[in-house]
């Protein structure tokens, strides 16, 4: 596929995936025409103001709605080749406190991406999901995995018409908006940081490879495939010597509808799982779904399991410390 000839479309493009996406594809990849779906009108002005202009970057549009309306989505989505969808309510506490709310964007949100992609003939639409899908234990987990499970099926909608559909799913960003990175950040002026608990694992990935994770993936995807790439893992107590070394630990408990551990694959997923050098991709369960072989691909064990805690790769407090410096300079 020629990037240069595509009109693309991204909701939440005013987030900190969408932001980092949009940059990505506007400085190497050219396309006809981007457009930033988002609700908030101030966070598209400040996005003008820090560099990502019409008039520096032409084929650049910003379309204010919200992915609860299908109207809006439609209207947004004509002459749209591949839909990128990343806007959702994030914040597990914000969704455990308004589980409705979760609901109607995270869920009837998805559906109306995909509906307004199915009548208006989207060619690729790929959904950006989260490791809380897996097993979730929270709202915001529970709303992913059936977008998730949405997406994917959608393809059945469309049979065989233009449109299909993939997700990829990975875990917690590096620097964006609402990690504990930059929580840690700011305690450390006070000299203590607050921990959940000291064996808390998570995955990690940095805002750059997840957006170009995502551009690859939807270079690949032939429809119904959830996409994992290989990250990895550090224990929370390694973060807190990398973030704030020199200051006082308070251990407050695991907070309602978080995990010890995260998980990325589960053993029921591992049997439609394939392996590649550098990301692992769950193929369709059901017959009417199934994919091409991927060249290369290595089908995994039925035990196998993608989780944090077990994850052979592990990030070292250096190379975070690498990672935050190169986020502050930017």
């Amino acid at each position: 596929m020629k990037w240069d000839d595509c009109s693309i479309l991204v909701t939440g493009g005013t987030g900190s995936f969408g932001k980092k996406f949009v940059e990505v594809l506007l400085q190497e990849y050219h396309p006809r025409r981007l457009i930033v779906f988002s609700r908030d009108e101030l966070k598209q002005h400040e996005m003008r103001l820090s560099g990502f202009d019409e008039d520096l970057y032409p084929s650049l549009r910003y379309f204010i709605g919200d992915v609860r309306d299908a109207d809006r989505l439609r209207r947004a989505m004509n002459d749209v080749d591949i839909a990128v969808h990343a806007a959702a309510l994030k914040q597990i506490s914000a969704c455990e406190y308004n589980p409705i709310e979760a609901v109607m964007t995270n869920v009837m949100g998805a559906r109306n991406v995909i509906e307004a992609a199915l009548d208006m003939g989207v060619s690729k639409v790929m959904a950006v999901s989260t490791d809380k899908a897996v097993n979730p234990v929270n709202m915001y987990g529970a709303t992913k995995l059936a977008a998730e499970k949405l997406f994917v099926q959608a393809n059945v909608y469309s049979g065989t018409g233009p449109t299909r559909f993939s997700c990829v799913r990975y875990g917690n960003v590096l620097g964006s908006r609402g990690s504990v990175i930059p929580l840690f950040l700011e305690q450390r002026k006070n000299g203590k940081v607050t921990v959940t608990d000291p064996h808390m694992t998570r995955f990690w990935i940095t805002l750059e490879r997840g957006a170009r994770f995502v551009i690859r993936c939807v270079e690949q995807m032939q429809g119904g495939e959830v996409f994992v790439p290989k990250i990895p893992s550090m224990n929370i107590m390694d973060l807190v010597k990398a973030v704030a070394p020199d200051c006082e630990v308070e251990f407050i408990g695991i907070r309602p509808g978080e995990k010890l551990h995260e998980v990325l694959i589960s053993e029921d997923e591992a049997r439609q799982t394939v392996e590649l050098n550098d990301m692992f991709v769950i193929q369709p369960v059901h017959a009417w779904l199934r994919v091409k072989k991927m060249e290369g691909a290595r089908p995994m064990s039925d035990r196998f399991r993608y989780s944090s805690d077990a994850n052979p790769e592990r990030l070292t407090a250096d190379e975070l410390k690498r990672m935050i410096a190169q986020l502050e300079d930017q």
